[in-house]
C-alpha cells in the first residue's frame, strides 16, 4: 500500500460528487489517510484521470451521462493481484441487474448512496487491500449469482474442519459482505476479535482476501 489510499470519484451528479469529495477530506481508515486525487463525470474523463493519477480505488457510479460505470472498468480493468487499481461501485440503484453488471465487469464491491461517511471510508479501506464489500442486503443475491455461475461442491469441504465454530460464523458473515463492525455487533464480540478471527480464517483456508473467501463459500454452498 502507498502512504495514503488514493481515490478517484466518478459520478455525473455534481452535487453528490462534490459532497463525497468533501466528506472524504481528512478521513482515514485503519490509520491510513484517504486522499481524493481526482474526479470525473463521464467515461472519457474518468479513463483520463485514472491514467494520470493511478488511484488505488475508484468510486464509480453505475450510470453516467456518456455511458456506464462498466465501460470505465472495461477500459481500465482492475489489477488482478497485489496493490493496484480497484473499483467500488456506489449508486442509488440496488437493482440486481445493475449490481451484477458492475460485479461481472470487475468491481470489488457495491454499496448504495444511503451509506454514511464512516461506512464508506471503511469500504474504501477494504477494497483497497483486495477485500470484497457489499451492502448486507445486496450481498445475498450477489452471492447467489456467484453460486449459480459455477457448480457447487456437494460434499462438505475438508478445509471447513480446520475452523472453530466461531471462525465458521465469522467466515459466513464475511462472505456475505458484512463489515467488521457489523460482524462484531451480530456476534457480540469486539472489532479486534473479528479481525483476529478473519486472519485465522483466511490463513486456514489458504485464501488471500475476502473476495476469494466469498467465491469459495458460494462455490461450496456455505452461505
Amino acid at each position: 500500500m502507498t502512504a495514503s489510499i488514493r481515490v478517484v470519484v466518478v459520478d455525473d451528479h455534481d452535487l453528490f460528487r462534490d459532497g463525497v469529495i468533501a466528506a472524504l477530506g481528512g478521513t482515514s481508515t485503519g490509520g491510513t489517510p484517504v486522499d481524493v486525487v481526482g474526479d470525473a463525470d463521464d467515461v472519457t474523463t474518468a479513463v483520463e484521470v485514472i491514467d494520470r493519477e493511478r488511484p488505488d480505488v475508484v468510486l464509480l457510479d453505475v450510470h453516467l451521462t456518456s455511458g456506464s460505470g462498466a465501460e470505465v472498468i472495461t477500459a481500465r480493468p482492475p489489477t488482478p493481484s497485489g496493490d493496484g487499481l480497484r473499483y467500488l461501485a456506489i449508486s442509488v440503484s440496488d437493482a440486481p441487474e445493475d449490481v451484477m453488471t458492475l460485479v461481472r465487469a470487475g468491481a470489488q464491491g457495491y454499496v448504495t448512496k444511503r451509506i454514511d461517511t464512516t461506512e464508506l471510508v471503511d469500504a474504501i479501506g477494504h477494497v483497497a487491500v483486495g477485500n470484497a464489500v457489499f451492502s448486507p442486503r445486496l450481498a445475498a443475491f450477489v452471492l447467489e449469482a456467484l453460486r449459480q455461475s459455477g457448480p457447487a461442491t456437494e460434499e462438505r469441504p475438508e478445509e471447513l474442519d480446520r475452523l472453530t465454530g466461531r471462525e465458521q460464523e465469522v467466515m459466513r458473515l464475511l462472505a456475505r459482505g458484512f463489515t467488521y463492525k457489523e460482524i462484531a455487533t451480530e456476534l457480540f464480540i469486539s472489532d479486534r476479535t473479528v479481525e483476529s478471527h478473519t486472519s485465522a480464517v483466511l490463513r486456514k483456508l489458504q485464501l488471500s482476501s475476502r473476495n476469494e473467501l466469498a467465491h469459495w463459500a458460494a462455490r461450496h454452498d456455505l452461505l
